[in-house]
């Protein structure tokens, strides 16, 4: 149960004023705000927790589909005349990324994965946040069923009237979390307009060094230095690998590249900088220029330097797929072997494992516990943006990029600001 003495600290208003024995909202006078208890939810009033991700072709059949959705992100890649290019990009791309697929299975495991994760958090969570319980987990994928669409038609079926947007990239970017949170504002705004407010939302966007998450990383780094020599483990060179970014994405301000270097560095303050590291990029794509330096090109720089132990960490990713499985895999560690290196491996993704797992509980029981639903008065709606400076935990959301050109940016930053409810 969430603890009297919290909500005080949390709100610094005296304890008395939030409850009362009729179990009405209570108005905090300082703020002019009206609060809504954990009293008031609604018996068996469920709460979604939407996971959004790029999602992955379950099977190979499904690649040129999920190629189409991807060429067509404006929010990811803008060419001229788009939507006549992409069909024709995607068409030229598939056949080259089935048989990548093919090789590790035969599809992208993201959704399974996706599914344990949620499953294991739901069952946390009803335990550890009861006032928002029972809590019911949804996937909605950007270019992979289940997407957005049938995630949000699927939640209003099942009654949901309070719901979390969680996106599963610790980092975030306009071209991830930033894409998944536009395209969920569209398909709300298709909705008919008495559902388009059914469900009140809160948004958890980015989450780079939760203690948890960085528990599990180090955890999983130190395992897999304890498979090399003793005389040697602490010269291993950690290459911490994120999927790169353009640079003209970086220079109109996405935050990116500063919050993937944070969770390093948090990772790294964990293991007390045992090893000598480096930050690099993975998967670009075309002759422009993108961050640096490049996955690749690092094994082969150092492996021209004398250096033959690396030991490569997916620091952005929370779960397998292509680019764990087959890139790095099958790619960069088998080019390191061709080039008679010996010690060149990688730190198993996060997937199932229950530190994790109970970090994801943890993070969206706090994001539940320390939103309160706040609005203003309808008496003053002028103070609605001082209620929101006071109580939104996470400001960072509202903030554009200083170049940024996309329109459906500002709209759906401001409607999901404008909706920052916890679920009681």
């Amino acid at each position: 149960m969430l603890k009297t003495s919290s909500i005080r600290r949390a709100l610094d208003i005296p304890w008395k004023n939030i409850f009362n024995h009729d179990k009405q909202p209570m108005r905090d006078s300082k703020r002019n705000l009206w609060i809504s208890s954990p009293l008031n939810r609604e018996k068996n009033r469920k709460t979604g927790i939407v996971f959004m991700n790029m999602g992955g072709p379950r099977t190979v059949s499904e690649t040129g589909d999920f190629l189409h959705r991807l060429f067509r992100d404006r929010d990811l890649i803008q060419l001229p005349f788009q939507s006549t290019i992409a069909p024709l990009i995607a068409k030229r791309r598939t056949p080259r990324i089935e048989e990548q697929y093919s090789k590790i299975g035969g599809g992208s495991p993201i959704l399974r994965w996706t599914n344990e994760q949620a499953q294991g958090m739901i069952d946390i969570l009803d335990r550890i946040s009861p006032d928002s319980a029972p809590h019911k987990a949804y996937v909605a994928f950007r270019y992979a069923r289940p997407l957005t669409e049938e995630c949000l038609s699927q939640m209003l079926d099942d009654g949901i009237q309070d719901a979390v947007a969680f996106s599963q990239y610790p980092q975030y970017s306009c071209s991830t979390t930033g894409s998944s949170l536009n395209e969920l504002y569209r398909q709300i705004q298709k909705l008919p307009s008495h559902q388009q407010n059914q469900i009140s939302w809160s948004v958890l966007d980015r989450w780079p060094t939760h203690p948890g998450l960085i528990e599990a990383f180090a955890t999983h780094i130190e395992r897999s230095l304890e498979t090399y020599d003793y005389s040697i483990r602490t010269k291993v060179i950690l290459l911490f690998s994120a999927h790169s970014l353009p640079m003209s994405v970086v220079n109109r301000g996405d935050s990116y590249p500063s919050e993937v270097a944070a969770t390093v560095h948090a990772v790294m303050q964990r293991l007390r900088f045992s090893n000598p590291y480096k930050l690099v990029w993975q998967s670009q794509v075309g002759p422009s220029a993108w961050l640096g330096p490049q996955t690749s090109d690092t094994i082969k720089g150092y492996a021209k330097k004398g250096v033959n132990d690396m030991l490569l960490i997916p620091i952005a990713f929370t779960s397998d797929h292509i680019e764990t499985l087959f890139e790095l895999d099958l790619e960069y560690i088998e080019e390191a072997k061709e080039m008679g290196l010996t010690g060149v491996k990688r730190v198993e993704s996060l997937n199932d494992d229950p530190i994790f797992i109970k970090a994801l509980a943890d993070l969206i029981s706090s994001h539940l516990k320390t939103r309160f639903r706040l609005s203003t008065t309808a008496k003053d709606s002028s103070l609605s943006s001082k209620a929101e400076e006071d109580c939104d935990s996470n400001r960072q959301m509202r903030l554009r990029c200083p170049d940024c050109v996309n329109p459906i940016c500002l709209k759906s930053k401001t409607y999901f600001s404008g909706r920052q409810h916890t679920v009681y």
